[in-house]
């Protein structure tokens, strides 16, 4: 038996700030620049739609491994992110998921991003909807770890 519910849903998304040291000093953070609007051509953090079948974790690991290639990525929870503006399209909430990558992997563009690239955090480009804030978010969560 299927149901409706008669009330809206919104969308839900999983996005992951992933940072590496570069030379062991500068703290730089993975982006991908998108092939498709919203946003066409700006760089944004990996991440996509939640599948119905599927845990935000394994959707997180999912968007990452197609947008970047990377996978074996430890992904932390960070926060949920659910300004009502956030996404131009329409209502979508995001959970975004932080981690390190200790290596310096082969990057390869695949999915919906056009390039893939590390970027030194006080040199970040023009960022996709809120990315700039959960990166923010993401990098005093991690520092304060780190500080533990």
């Amino acid at each position: 038996m299927s149901y409706t519910y008669k009330y809206p849903m919104p969308a839900v998304t999983a996005d992951a700030v992933v940072f590496n040291l570069k030379d062991d000093e500068n703290l730089r953070i993975l982006l991908i620049q998108r092939k498709n609007d919203p946003f066409k051509g700006q760089w944004a953090l990996p991440g996509g739609f939640l599948d119905m079948n599927e845990t935000l974790e394994d959707c997180v690991a999912r968007e990452l491994e197609e947008e970047t290639g990377l996978k074996g990525i430890k992904l932390y929870q960070l926060e949920a992110f659910s300004q009502p503006d956030r996404d131009p399209r329409h209502r979508t909430v995001t959970v975004a998921f932080w981690g390190f990558c200790k290596k310096n992997p082969k990057l390869i563009a695949q999915s919906d991003a056009q390039n893939v690239g590390w970027f030194d955090l006080n040199q970040l480009p023009s960022l996709a909807f809120d990315h700039e804030m959960i990166i923010k978010k993401a990098l005093k969560r991690a520092l304060e770890i780190m500080a533990e």
